[in-house]
């Protein structure tokens, strides 16, 4: 387990780029596949059920739809790699090496972006629900209203089931980071398509 451990972190010149850019460009991209239908499914359900009347806060609508338009462009990227280990694969099509990091670069920036949208999300969520279960009574009921008058207020398992989405997202992100994050590593080592990392700029 050690010499692969080994050979991961340090593959000889042999080793295909275009190999790790597919292999890792198509996984990502179905992680990203799932981590959008799973969320989506359980937030139609929670909504089908009756879904949460809490009044949400405007900014966290905000970062959701700009998270979700991340969550797009890291699988369109992601799809874009396979496309990209095609091409240098090919000698005659084959990218120059500043190109390739380029858009290693591109994907990890974009996932780490996502990322901070979900947590921010998160955060604001969060905090909104230990508001709500701090103004009510201790008593440990699964639907609790909060407010006496006016318009009603609820924390339900609905809203549960929201952040369940968000963390399910936040989990994927963070797969999708650590593979730019390795693809990124393996275009500054040696590799079958470049030898000489650092020479074809």
């Amino acid at each position: 387990m050690l010499q692969a451990l080994r050979r991961i972190s340090n593959p000889s010149v042999s080793d295909s780029l275009a190999n790790a850019f597919s292999r890792l460009g198509w996984t990502g991209f179905w992680i990203q596949i799932v981590i959008g239908i799973v969320p989506l499914t359980l937030i139609i359900y929670a909504q089908s059920t009756g879904g949460t009347t809490r009044r949400g806060l405007l900014l966290v609508g905000y970062l959701t739809i700009a998270g979700f338009l991340v969550l797009i462009f890291t699988t369109v990227w992601f799809y874009r790699y396979t496309r990209l280990a095609e091409r240098i694969s090919n000698s005659t099509l084959r990218p120059s090496l500043f190109l390739v990091q380029k858009a290693a670069w591109i994907g990890v920036a974009s996932s780490a972006l996502g990322i901070v949208f979900s947590m921010l999300v998160i955060l604001f969520e969060v905090a909104q629900l230990l508001i709500y279960f701090l103004r009510a009574p201790q008593a440990g009921v699964p639907v609790i209203q909060t407010t006496g008058g006016g318009q009603a207020s609820w924390v339900s398992a609905a809203d549960i089931m929201h952040l369940m989405a968000l963390v399910v997202t936040t989990f994927g992100e963070f797969a999708v980071l650590v593979f730019g994050l390795w693809l990124l590593f393996r275009t500054t080592l040696p590799s079958a398509e470049y030898p000489q990392v650092g020479g074809d700029k």
